[in-house]
């Protein structure tokens, strides 16, 4: 007889968890019923797949940022994604032809622009941890300057990448059916979930947020801390840069304007403490499908996406609402059964 791997028994309480399950099966059927079908089509599936990780990836980096505390918000991940995209694209081509060497043209892209999200998130780690300003207004400032430098570097116009073809695979091919792309967030997806989860960098981040002053007493390096999780979310940036550039062969400094505001909806409806000390990655990847299965209803049936956008704010009303598991500033707040505050010398 067929074994089956067991579901933990804590998804089976965690009410946000069910709550984002719930809603994703509600809104996959009525969409079935309504597209007679054919929102199940493997071209749509893919489509999906593939438009998912540009937003759910800065997703992750509000998250994280999020569950550090003290306020902590990370609003420039649009700016450094694009500023990413637009270096590795005005510099690459200048050294390697794309033409002769696509391989080596791939790599050299992938590796700058990820390089400019890690020095990104340094600039705001270092500011945030030794010059002490509040995370949402550093990163306010740090987006207008990685949005600044993006449009100086291209004049306010939008950069064509020459095609090739192991660049445009990350953005537009697929492996057994399934979206290069859509593995490469799946992978940042384990690889956050494994750091959170099973290292002791996710449990100090979690401590630092639940209870700053048992995490000074612990003696955990809150300014290493904190710029360890800002770098983390400019690589989350910075793939998402990575997948958009490879998806369109160009780089602009004002695409995905509105995923800031999405990745934020995302990030607190799937149950993150914009207080800090608590967000689980599941529950943020099933939010994220949820606003995926929507837009791709709605464009199925050929609604207005203005009505997607109220869609989406009624639904973060209903999220905050029903769903247990959201802990607001403004609420009690309990730490996690997984973080335990140490006590205060004696």
């Amino acid at each position: 007889m067929m074994k089956f791997l067991p579901i933990p028994a804590s998804w089976f309480k965690d009410r946000q968890l069910n709550f984002l399950l719930g809603v994703n099966l509600l809104i996959t059927l009525i969409a079935l019923v309504l597209s007679h079908g054919e929102f199940a089509g493997i071209d749509n599936l893919q489509s999906m797949a593939s438009q998912l990780p540009e937003v759910a990836l800065l997703a992750l980096g509000i998250m994280l940022s999020m569950i550090s505390g003290n306020g902590g918000i990370d609003l420039s991940g649009v700016g450094l994604a694009n500023l990413a995209g637009m270096t590795a694209a005005l510099t690459v081509p200048h050294y390697i032809s794309g033409d002769d060497s696509p391989v080596l043209f791939t790599v050299a892209f992938v590796l700058l622009t990820l390089a400019i999200g890690l020095l990104g998130g340094l600039l705001n780690g270092l500011i945030i941890a030794y010059l002490r300003l509040t995370p949402i207004l550093c990163t306010l400032g740090t987006q207008l300057v990685f949005t600044g430098l993006a449009v100086a570097l291209s004049n306010g116009a939008s950069v064509h990448v020459d095609y090739v073809d192991p660049l445009s695979e990350i953005g537009n091919g697929t492996l057994f059916q399934v979206p290069i792309s859509f593995l490469i967030f799946v992978a940042a997806l384990l690889l956050v979930g494994w750091i959170l989860r099973q290292r002791p960098f996710g449990l100090k981040l979690y401590l630092m947020g639940t209870n700053p002053k048992a995490a000074v007493y612990a003696g955990i390096p809150q300014a290493r801390m904190l710029i360890g999780t800002y770098m983390l979310c400019g690589l989350m940036a910075a793939l998402s840069g990575l997948i958009v550039t490879s998806h369109t062969s160009s780089a602009k400094w004002d695409y995905g304007n509105s995923y800031l505001l999405i990745a934020i909806l995302i990030a607190v409806m799937g149950g993150v403490n914009p207080a800090g000390g608590y967000g689980r990655v599941l529950c943020v990847l099933f939010s994220a499908t949820v606003l995926q299965l929507l837009s791709s209803l709605f464009n199925l049936l050929g609604i207005s996406q203005f009505f997607g956008d109220c869609a989406w704010g009624f639904l973060l009303l209903v999220t905050l609402a029903f769903a247990g598991n959201v802990r607001l500033p403004w609420r009690s707040r309990t730490k996690p059964a997984h973080v335990a505050a140490p006590p205060p010398p004696s």
